[in-house]
């Protein structure tokens, strides 16, 4: 995988700052304040190891950035009219405690697509998304492709959990269901950020096989 850059802004009570977002899909990493930050969630950036903040400069919950908001925006595909088409998805996360949250907002063919002003984590937030979308225009993301699904248990982290099976396609196309699933999931070629996109992508079945644990897209039942 490529690595792909995002321009953002960091912002907490000591201020705000332009930063560059980083991700190869899988791993995140952010640098503000002269500190590297990296994670596979967005709710987990932790200082690079050998360059501890300095006291007092960020707030750290459980060790990860805490008590801030990130802004970014990044180009998003969607497919429409069996084209691919650059759209640009802005998001906010709040990292304040003890409420969290997530709203994106996709804009393409001059209008704005909006997930919930609170949502819980991307899968939800791109799932609103996507039901709000014209008939016939398809988020091409790993949350939307044929070969994601997440671990079967309840909940989901806010992102970076979704396992990519493009090293077990066909086996992935026939999955239907919590067993089928558990029964693939150490042929996981591993796990990438929801919003992310690569050039394996198919479309999402919206019923039956291939649909794994968590169903069609947006319709989720994990």
């Amino acid at each position: 995988m490529t690595d792909e850059s995002w321009a953002g802004w960091y912002r907490d009570r000591q201020g705000s700052d332009a930063v560059i977002l980083t991700t190869d899909g899988q791993q995140l990493r952010l640098r503000t304040r002269g500190i590297d930050f990296e994670g596979e969630s967005f709710d987990g950036l932790a200082p690079v190891a050998g360059t501890p903040p300095a006291d007092g400069l960020f707030a750290l919950v459980d060790g990860a950035l805490g008590d801030c908001v990130l802004e970014w925006d990044l180009p998003l595909p969607v497919l429409w009219d069996e084209s691919v088409h650059q759209a640009t998805l802005s998001c906010l996360l709040s990292l304040r405690r003890p409420d969290p949250y997530l709203y994106l907002e996709l804009q393409f063919g001059g209008a704005a697509y909006r997930s919930h002003r609170a949502e819980s984590d991307f899968a939800s937030a791109l799932a609103t998304i996507q039901r709000a979308l014209p008939p016939g225009v398809r988020l091409q993301t790993c949350i939307a492709c044929a070969f994601s699904d997440y671990f079967p248990s309840p909940g989901r982290g806010l992102s970076g959990g979704l396992a990519c099976f493009r090293g077990a396609k066909d086996a992935y196309r026939g999955a239907a269901g919590e067993g089928d699933v558990l029964d693939l999931w150490d042929r996981r070629t591993g796990f990438v950020q929801e919003i992310w996109s690569c050039r394996e992508y198919e479309s999402r079945p919206d019923r039956g096989a291939g649909t794994g644990h968590r169903g069609a897209f947006p319709l989720e039942l994990a």
